[in-house]
């Protein structure tokens, strides 16, 4: 009886937590009675609709989303998810532009660089996983722009083994941890995978395994072409030995710096002490995305010259 309340009182706080971010997101803020009501209506609807529900997205394209999957549920709840990062891959990209998506999950990601005409080469490792990225790429008819690819990134070819049922968080299983639901997957190099390309916006969301990707990515942060760089920081590294501080240390090293992207200004905005404090302190359940951006001039000028996208209710 007490592990049943115990169960009840964390689903209504994970419920209230979500309707925090919900109301407090930049595109539901003037907005909260819609947003609540888009909440409800999924939590309602996706109870009484077996599988997959095809949402609307941004500039008419959509996303197959089914029930628990907790990344791509915020887009339905709030437009962008990630909004500032989100908002920054619609303003930068272009036709013929190469984005590079590196954990595409359902590919929410590498839809939206596809809807500004960029060319995306997008890693899902997990196969389930892999095949909701491809039901989103057929969804939108972007079979020539997408081209989506059943492995994961690391520093060099290879096979890691990966954890399968965990969905935003499924990563590389470290020497140290007992899984029981971890499968074996091909790993690849960006530097290999691209073979010569190069590459416009980088996104790494990997779960503390970034480290090891950008090890295997130097020929791609030394391309001329190459705009920014969005990548996820948890803390999860540590399960790994990474020290993420050690990271960003090196991509500032390589030339890059830190910044935010504010959509509706269309500004960048400098990150005071180039984002260490960001990161030092960070909590396993935090998250937040580093922006790495090694020419802000070129990129401010594409931001602000970029045509408007439409998202809910919103021309940005």
């Amino acid at each position: 009886m007490f592990s049943r309340a115990v169960r009840v009182i964390r689903v209504v706080m994970d419920l209230l937590d979500t309707l925090r971010f919900v109301t407090r997101h930049p595109l539901n803020a003037n907005h909260k009675g819609a947003a609540v009501g888009r909440f409800v209506r999924w939590q309602l609807g996706s109870r009484l609709v077996p599988g997959a529900v095809l949402v609307p997205f941004v500039n008419g394209s959509r996303l197959l989303v089914s029930r628990g999957m907790r990344g791509a549920t915020g887009n339905v709840y709030c437009g962008l998810h990630e909004f500032e990062d989100m908002a920054l891959a619609l303003h930068s990209l272009r036709s013929g532009d190469v984005f590079v998506d590196v954990g595409a999950n359902i590919g929410a990601y590498s839809v939206l660089a596809a809807t500004s005409g960029a060319d995306v080469l997008a890693f899902e490792p997990i196969p389930d996983t892999y095949h909701h990225l491809m039901d989103n790429v057929r969804q939108n008819a972007f079979e020539e722009l997408i081209d989506a690819r059943n492995c994961g990134v690391g520093s060099s070819l290879g096979t890691l083994h990966f954890t399968s049922t965990l969905d935003t968080v499924n990563h590389v299983v470290s020497s140290e941890e007992s899984s029981d639901d971890t499968i074996s997957v091909p790993v690849t190099s960006l530097d290999e995978a691209l073979a010569g390309r190069e590459p416009t916006l980088l996104k790494i969301d990997t779960e503390g395994f970034e480290t090891e990707v950008i090890a295997g990515a130097e020929q791609a942060l030394e391309s001329a072409t190459l705009l920014a760089v969005i990548m996820e920081a948890n803390g999860s590294g540590n399960r790994y030995g990474f020290d993420e501080a050690a990271l960003h240390e090196q991509m500032l090293q390589a030339g890059f710096r830190c910044y935010r992207y504010a959509p509706f200004e269309r500004e960048l905005i400098a990150v005071e002490g180039d984002g260490l404090a960001s990161i030092d302190g960070l909590g396993e359940k935090e998250a937040i995305n580093m922006l790495y951006v090694r020419d802000a001039e070129r990129l401010a000028s594409r931001l602000r010259d970029a045509a408007p996208f439409r998202v809910l209710n919103h021309r940005i």
